[in-house]
């Protein structure tokens, strides 16, 4: 019971914090999209084409990078011309996931004035992240294909709280014995409402429906 208590606790403190986030990026009319999904399925890789693309409509894009360690990822999005500042995990003792008092700190390194969007990508994991707001927009899942059907019924949580799933590496499904039908159905059966993109962020194949909501989207909080 009392680690039930604490945990509570944690959850209320960060809520609080992240409604904070929400207020102050709604202030600024910026977007946010907490990417989440495990180590592996391409969520820089997307990021990168992303914000390429994004930038070719002269949208401005900022994003703060998760990881235990390293700034691998954040070297690569940073080398593309984007505005990126790095968290680092291993100083909160090695924490599976970000928190809203992380962004909000990773917040005053960054320029958001003449940004239209923020991307946070999450910690490589499809369990802890799914329990912390973050004061996004959307929440948004990356599961590569190679990943197999079943990781929306294997891990429902995350799923279940995400507005759109992005089925990355569709460049190698000659090579899989997986069907991105059945994939799309697994995602539904777990959260009805939630849209999903199939996509290659290797070829760019289907970049333009994902780019397109993302622009939808942001517009709509204007």
């Amino acid at each position: 019971m009392k680690e039930i208590l604490v945990v509570e606790k944690i959850l209320k403190a960060n809520d609080a914090v992240a409604e904070s986030n929400r207020l102050e990026f709604a202030r600024r009319g910026v977007l946010v999209i907490n990417l989440m999904g495990t180590p592996g399925s391409g969520k820089t890789s997307l990021l990168e084409r992303t914000c390429v693309s994004l930038r070719d409509r002269t949208i401005g894009v900022s994003v703060i990078e998760g990881d235990i360690a390293t700034t691998n990822d954040a070297q690569r999005l940073s080398d593309k011309g984007v505005q990126v500042v790095q968290i680092n995990t291993d100083r909160f003792g090695n924490a599976c996931h970000l928190d809203a008092s992380m962004v909000c700190s990773a917040c005053c390194s960054l320029n958001l004035e003449d940004r239209e969007i923020l991307f946070i990508e999450n910690v490589g994991n499809l369990v802890c992240p799914a329990g912390f707001d973050l004061g996004e927009s959307f929440r948004v899942v990356v599961l590569s294909v190679t990943e197999g059907e079943d990781k929306p019924l294997k891990y429902p949580v995350i799923f279940r709280s995400a507005h759109a799933v992005i089925l990355n590496k569709t460049d190698l499904l000659p090579h899989l014995d997986v069907s991105v039908e059945q994939i799309k159905m697994n995602v539904l059966s777990v959260q009805p409402r939630c849209l999903v993109f199939p996509v290659s962020a290797r070829t760019g194949d289907g970049f333009q429906r994902w780019v397109d909501w993302l622009v939808g989207s942001g517009k709509s909080l204007g």
